[in-house]
């Protein structure tokens, strides 16, 4: 039986891990440069920068972690939680695999040290003898870790005595104390040996020094493995920021006393120099670079076993299977795998920053995840530690920017990986019951609508087509199916409005549920009620007087007066939506060729309109849906639109052709669009014109549901006619 119980607490799990990575190699080779560039006050500068915008990232998700059961998986659990699988795993697979080939390069720093020491020795090491160290480093590593992260902590306890006494060395030697030139505290920006002290800046030395202060996430990677992950992760995180934060002042003060400028921007090691003892000091670098891929090499799997429950990477070979102490062994030697590509290509410093990117990235998205639910006041959110919305807003903004002032080239590339990853994994489409989106989206809508309702005039600029489809069987709409989706896509909506008697409630209830789903599936937004009513009128007019304080309220009733339809009860509907201000769209299809091939449309006008301005005759035609409509339809089916505008007698040719230029240009009706002028009234017109395969014509006045499908008779093809709600206008 497995033993999967949760077993470290917060000394071993959090903190141990998070100091560790951030006291490595950088603390002991580069410091002094720092120093040695920017002089103490902008040493401090730099660093107090750095941990600042990693501070907040900290504290943004100790924050989290306190509101949440956070299971296996770290930061790609927090923000698949809270922003879905596809922005969770779209962040967590490059974390993976940055965290996975930190690993790599982590061993070539502690392969450095050890060559460095040899050489000091007077021994020699090929490049036969480098691959070995960095072979033999990695098998020592892997090991540890294999057995347990218990191991691999318990490890990291004699490495951190070392780490600690090596600073002790450094800080205890009067070099530091005694000197007789005094402070160093403005330096001059000289440069580094590579660039032949050329001079730098400010942010140059920042880029070099950032990568110290990155490391919070270590103990958060053991969420899965943690007794209390909400005590732990907070209380081991900061701690372990705030003694970090004080080693590097600390030894940035002794060294702008210790060393000139020229002294510690000419010799990178000049902190085990200068030390009481050089050989325990570079225990501690090389103690810190093994420590560093210990934490690494534990946390990358615990990742991937996430990734692999949540179906964002393939099982494959078992990943997801725990060993009986609770191990992710097989996902440890897919890491493991991995690793060792990273040691053969010899050289990681092409995609070094990138694997920095990465991390930033995720520093980013944790913030963004505590700002965003701090800020919609959710009531689920309620952590234990609670901070300010200004820190995790700073968070953000400070890990963008070291992003862009680190390498801007490769933060647009991160970038690019991560929305690809985006973009791959919500095609495939992943699920998961702890998905907090919903929330989160329902709070933004509620917060919009409470701002938009301050507002009650109606901009004809931002109307949508929102239509309220009323159902008693859904096998009857499914031939209005495919009509439906192409009103509205891709911005407006559909209501199904299911209508049923008691004893069939549940029945139909799982029909429209279900064409709900079909009608999403297609990209339109849909949702759907069932009503309780003994009638289809009854039960429409009480769902369209109902929805008229909906926030999203429908502005169009679709209705199908196919043969099977009832007169009486259209002609109702049909009153009633015009007492409420809804518009309609009523279709009656050709009995045998439905909507035909879906390619020529005509738009009718008749002489009553054509003969008073175009503006006026809109507004009293009720004209604007059906205009809006045709050129939506004409756009979906890529098919020929034709506006025919009829006139009363061969004396009013002229006029209306001036009329329906003027209507094309106030309207902004595309060149590609085909106008007619024809004599005569709509029924002759329609009887003598071209077949379409849909005709759209505006709803008379006068209720004759007869009269429309006499039109279909005469027109030989479907007919779709429409009146306005009072919001349209084709022409704004």
């Amino acid at each position: 039986m497995q033993d999967t119980r949760p077993r470290l607490g917060t000394f071993a799990g959090v903190f141990t891990p998070t100091l560790l990575t951030i006291l490595g190699v950088i603390m002991y080779l580069r410091l002094g440069w720092v120093v040695g560039n920017g002089g103490l006050l902008g040493a401090l500068l730099v660093i107090g920068l750095a941990v600042g915008i990693t501070s907040t990232t900290g504290l943004a998700l100790s924050s989290i972690a306190t509101n949440t059961r956070l299971g296996a998986g770290g930061p790609y659990a927090i923000i698949s939680r809270s922003l879905g699988i596809e922005v969770g795993g779209s962040v967590g697979v490059p974390l993976f695999v940055s965290q996975t080939l930190a690993v790599a390069m982590y061993i070539f720093g502690f392969r450095e040290g050890v060559v460095w020491m040899l050489g000091s020795l007077g021994v020699h090491v090929s490049d036969v003898g480098v691959l070995v160290i960095d072979l033999a480093t990695f098998g020592l590593v892997f090991a540890v870790a294999y057995v347990s992260a218990e191991l691999a902590f318990r490890i990291q306890y004699v490495i951190m005595a070392v780490i600690f006494v090596s600073i002790a060395l450094v800080l205890g030697s009067p070099a530091g104390w005694g000197s007789s030139h005094g402070v160093l505290w403005v330096g001059d920006w000289r440069g580094s040996v590579d660039n032949g002290f050329g001079g730098t800046d400010f942010w140059t030395v920042f880029a070099v020094f950032f990568p110290a202060a990155t490391g919070v996430m270590a103990g958060a990677n053991m969420s899965g493995d943690l007794r209390d992950p909400r005590r732990s992760i907070p209380a081991g995180t900061i701690a372990a920021i705030g003694l970090s934060t004080a080693v590097y002042v600390l030894l940035a003060v002794w060294l702008a006393r210790a060393g000139t400028a020229a002294e510690l921007t000419s010799n990178y090691t000049f902190l085990i120099d200068a030390s009481l003892w050089g050989p325990g000091v570079l225990a501690g670098l090389l103690g810190a670079t093994l420590s560093s891929a210990l934490s690494s090499l534990v946390g990358a799997p615990r990742i991937l076993v996430a990734l692999v429950d949540d179906a964002v990477v393939p099982d494959v070979g078992g990943l997801r299977e725990l060993s009986e102490n609770g191990e992710p062994r097989r996902a440890m030697v897919a890491s493991a795998i991995l690793v060792l590509g990273g040691l053969l290509l010899r050289d990681l410093n092409a995609i070094a920053p990138l694997l920095s990117m990465f991390f930033l990235i995720t520093y980013l998205v944790i913030n963004l995840v505590v700002l965003i639910e701090s800020s919609l006041r959710l009531q689920s959110y309620r952590p234990t530690l609670e901070i300010p919305r200004f820190v995790p807003a700073l968070g953000a903004l400070g890990s963008l920017f070291a992003m862009f002032i680190v390498n801007p080239t490769v933060s647009l590339l991160a970038v690019g990986v991560v929305f690809g990853l985006y973009v791959t994994i919500l095609r495939r489409g992943v699920s998961s019951r702890d998905d907090s989106r919903s929330g989160i989206f329902s709070a933004v809508a509620e917060w919009a609508a409470a701002r938009a309702t301050e507002y009650e005039a109606v901009n004809p600029r931002a109307w949508k087509p929102n239509l309220l489809v009323p159902v008693q069987d859904t096998a009857e709409l499914r031939g209005d199916f495919q009509l439906l989706v192409e009103l509205v896509r891709p911005e407006g909506t559909i209501k199904l409005l299911g209508v049923a008697a008691e004893a069939e409630v549940a029945e139909v209830a799982e029909r429209v549920t279900r064409l709900t789903r079909e009608l999403r599936k297609k990209g339109v937004f849909t949702t759907s009620s069932v009503l309780d009513s003994t009638d289809l009128q009854t039960g429409v007019v009480a769902g369209m007087q109902s929805l008229q304080s909906a926030f999203f309220r429908p502005n169009i009733l679709f209705l199908d007066i196919g043969l099977g339809s009832r007169d009486a009860e259209i002609e109702h509907l049909w009153r009633e939506a015009r007492r409420v201000h809804m518009g309609l769209a009523m279709l009656a299809s050709h009995p045998r060729a439905g909507l035909g091939r879906r390619t020529v449309l005509h738009l009718w006008l008749d002489a009553e309109l054509t003969a008073l301005p175009v503006e006026q005759a809109l507004d009293t035609g009720r004209m604007h849906l059906a205009v809006l409509m045709a050129l939506r339809l004409a756009r979906t089916w890529k098919g020929e639109l034709t506006l025919y505008a009829l006139c009363e007698g061969e004396d009013d040719l002229t006029a209306t052709r001036t009329w329906l230029r003027d209507l094309f240009d106030r309207a902004r009706i595309p060149r590609a669009v085909g106008r007619e002028v024809l004599v005569g009234d709509l029924d002759t017109c329609l009887e003598r014109a071209p077949q379409s395969d849909l005709d759209l014509l505006r709803l008379p006045a006068e209720v004759d549901v007869a009269v429309l499908r006499r039109r279909v008779e005469l027109s030989r093809s479907a007919c779709l006619f429409f009146a306005d709600s009072g919001q349209e206008d084709a022409l704004a």
